[in-house]
C-alpha cells in the first residue's frame, strides 16, 4: 500500500484532521505559555490576621503566615536550583551555553506558546518548540531524571505528529 493511499485525497472530508490539529496546536501552545509564565512564579509568606469561625479577625491579634504564589519579572528562574546545581556539575553542559539557555527559556516558551496558540508561523513554531525539548532531553539524560525524559519524549512525539497534521492548519493568522 503506497503512501499517498491512506491519506485523504483534497476533495474528501478533512475537517476531522483540521479539528485534530486545532486541539493538538491549542494543547501544545497552552502547555509551552503556562511552562513559560510558571517561570515567573515564586512562593512568599504573607502574614494575615487569624479569623474566627465567623470570618472576624481574631480578637487576641494572632497573625497567621500563609504561603502565596505571586508573578513577577523579578522572580524569573529558567531552571530550579536543584536542577542548575546537578547541571553545574555535568562538564558536558558548560555554562557558555547553559547561561543563555536559561536566560531566555521561559521567554522561548511564551513566545512559542503564543505564536502557536494564534496560528503564527505554525510549522516554524512547531519545529522550534520540537528544538527546545530536545535541548531539554539532553540536559535531563546527562543528569539522568529519566522521568523528565520521558515526559519530554511525549512532548516531542506530540510536537512530531502536530508537524504531521500540519497540512490541515484552518484556523489560524499565517497557514505555514
Amino acid at each position: 500500500m503506497s503512501d499517498t493511499a491512506s491519506q485523504p485525497k483534497l476533495s474528501e472530508d478533512t475537517s476531522g484532521y483540521t479539528l485534530a490539529f486545532l486541539v493538538l496546536r491549542l494543547w501544545l501552545g497552552v502547555r509551552a505559555l503556562i511552562s513559560g509564565i510558571e517561570k515567573f512564579s515564586a512562593t512568599v509568606a504573607v502574614q494575615k490576621p487569624l479569623l474566627d469561625a465567623s470570618g472576624n479577625p481574631d480578637p487576641s491579634g494572632a497573625i497567621v503566615e500563609i504561603d502565596q504564589k505571586v508573578y513577577g519579572f523579578a522572580n524569573y528562574q529558567g531552571v530550579p536550583d536543584a536542577l542548575k546545581e546537578k547541571f553545574l556539575a555535568e562538564p558536558m553542559l558548560p555554562s557558555f551555553l547553559t547561561t543563555p539557555f536559561y536566560a531566555t527559556l521561559g521567554y522561548v516558551l511564551i513566545a512559542l506558546g503564543l505564536m502557536l496558540i494564534v496560528g503564527l508561523f505554525t510549522r516554524i513554531s512547531l519545529f522550534a518548540m520540537g528544538i527546545v525539548y530536545v535541548m531539554l532531553t539532553v540536559g535531563l539524560i546527562l543528569i539522568k531524571q529519566d522521568v523528565g525524559v520521558s515526559s519530554l519524549a511525549v512532548h516531542i512525539a506530540l510536537v512530531a505528529f502536530a508537524l504531521v497534521l500540519s497540512r490541515y492548519n484552518r484556523f489560524a493568522v499565517t497557514r505555514r
